[in-house]
């Protein structure tokens, strides 16, 4: 071998440490480091207590394993009837009762002398109440006319799911408990045993799986609202979902579509290729539409195949040089100063109250400029590198210039954002989840949770407090016209049904007791 091939041998290798060393740093800050991409003030002349102490690694002594014996499973309880016969679903002693007293209108013409109640028939309803469960207990008088001898009995009232002992607030509570605060289902479920109810874990699963099939219809004309809109944001985050043989599961993705009305919808495919943009979006794109998201090439095929304008994202472009701190910090600092310049154009713009050609001719003027200047300094750094080996900051410069024209369309198009961040803050709902249920057991189950998070993700965007609003749509979608779903929209239902939403019979037992009080 040649001194010269020797020399580019230990150049390559050179190359390759300083990438793995790149790499390993990269997951360390993952593991250990904070997640902010905030550049901070240097401390390092302050000690931190792992230089004061040092705690001892912890030691886990082996657990024994125990035999677990083998068990029946009891019949599956009846369908609630109009039986007077309480079902045994809770402990009546550490479990309180609200009792509702329903009328029977067959006598509400009728004086007292005209019949005679000669019994009562009772149901039960599982019902909610913010931090506590509640049994409500509805009682119906059995009347026998006095004239006729004819009997009659209100019948049991009819739950949002046919056949359950749900009441909606309880179905809606539990939404809000798993999808909002992140609450497993099994520790729902010990929650119920512990307030003295009898139930099953499946039974929760089930409830849940019922309830987000009202829903569908709503999301579904929530998505078509989206990809009715012109600006449209799109990004992808992973999720496990369904099995892959023995121990194992499926590698699937949520795709969260953001759309200029602030709805946000996170349809599930099992992969990550580009064929999944265009099944989210469609084939056909309004006239001038626009498509944000980050670098990645199924956007940009799509965008090119649709006639669509693609607009890049700011912030991964930044995020790009600041992963690239360690490898050039003077030249990085130049970098993330000029894209701070840009932020303060826009948060110069947000005081403002700037919009339409106004915002426009703000951005020409004030970011313009900083654009160009941003990527003439791009060129003299690459020529400045020349032909040395790829490091993570030429990467970053080569990652910029590569999407020049796409990071350059917000500035003349006062409806696009700068970056994608207002979409990444609405999909946090999807990493967070993760960390409490880990994966979806089935594709199915996966789409479910897509479909729901929508609807409580877009809530949050428009300030509506999610249990009222899914107590109020689980009720109203059965009887809505099928042709204007679209109300019940989280967007719609606030200016239509906000200002007097419907309510669970929960809701006037309490009522009732105030007045009352």
């Amino acid at each position: 071998m040649s001194p010269q091939q020797v020399l580019g041998h230990v150049g390559a290798l050179h190359a390759r440490i300083d990438d793995l060393t790149h790499q390993l740093d990269w997951l360390k800050r993952q593991v250990f480091g904070t997640k902010s991409e905030r550049r901070l003030v240097d401390t390092s002349g302050q000690m931190s207590l792992g230089e004061v102490f040092e705690a001892p690694a912890a030691q886990h002594a082996a657990e024994p394993l125990r035999p677990v014996a083998a068990h029946t499973r009891r019949a599956a309880p009846q369908a609630p009837d109009e039986g007077a016969e309480p079902l045994p679903f809770f402990d009546a002693a550490r479990t309180p009762v609200e009792v509702i007293e329903l009328p029977n209108p067959e006598v509400a013409a009728l004086a007292p002398d005209q019949y005679v109640v000669i019994g009562h028939k009772e149901s039960f309803r599982l019902a909610q109440r913010p931090a506590s469960f509640v049994v409500l207990k509805y009682v119906r008088p059995v009347v026998k006319l006095r004239a006729t001898g004819a009997v009659s009995c209100p019948p049991a009232p009819t739950g949002v799911i046919a056949g359950s002992r749900a009441d909606v607030s309880f179905v809606a509570g539990t939404m809000v408990a798993k999808f909002v605060y992140h609450l497993p289902l099994y520790r729902v479920y010990e929650q119920l045993i512990a307030a003295g109810f009898k139930l099953s874990r499946p039974w929760l699963t089930q409830l849940m799986q019922q309830g987000i099939a009202l829903l569908e219809p709503i999301y579904a004309a929530q998505f078509d609202s989206i990809r009715a809109g012109r600006v449209i944001a799109m990004d992808e985050t992973p999720i496990k979902a369904g099995q892959n043989g023995a121990g194992h599961m499926k590698q699937g993705y949520f795709w969260p579509v953001y759309g200029e009305a602030h709805e946000v919808c996170f349809p599930f495919f099992d992969n990550r290729r580009a064929e999944c943009v265009k099944q989210a979006l469609g084939v056909r794109a309004q006239p001038g539409a626009v498509l944000l998201s980050d670098g990645y090439s199924a956007y940009s095929a799509y965008a090119q195949q649709m006639g669509v304008t693609h607009a890049q994202c700011w912030a991964h472009t930044r995020r790009g040089f600041f992963e690239a701190r360690d490898t050039d910090p003077a030249a990085v600092d130049q970098a993330l100063d000029q894209i701070g310049a840009l932020y303060a154009v826009e948060e110069a713009i947000r005081c403002k109250k700037l919009s339409g050609d106004a915002k426009r001719q703000y951005r020409i003027d004030h970011a313009k400029p900083k654009v160009e200047a941003f990527f003439d300094w791009i060129d003299r750094q690459i020529e400045r590198l020349g032909l040395l080996p790829k490091n993570p900051f030429m990467k970053a410069l080569a990652y910029a210039r590569e999407r020049r024209a796409g990071l350059q369309v917000f500035l003349a198009d006062p409806e696009v954002p700068i970056d994608t961040n207002h979409l990444e803050r609405a999909l946090r709902r999807i990493p967070m989840g993760r960390k409490a249920w880990m994966f979806c057991w089935t594709e199915l189950g996966a789409r479910q949770v897509g479909i729901v998070q929508s609807l409580i993700t877009t809530c949050r965007l428009h300030d509506i407090d999610p249990y009222d609003y899914l107590v109020d749509v689980l009720q109203r979608v059965a009887i809505h016209p099928a042709a204007r779903v679209a109300e019940l929209t989280p967007r719609l239902w606030k200016q239509h049904f906000a200002a007097n939403p419907l309510r669970s019979d929960l809701y006037q037992v309490g009522r009732s007791a105030q007045d009352a009080g």
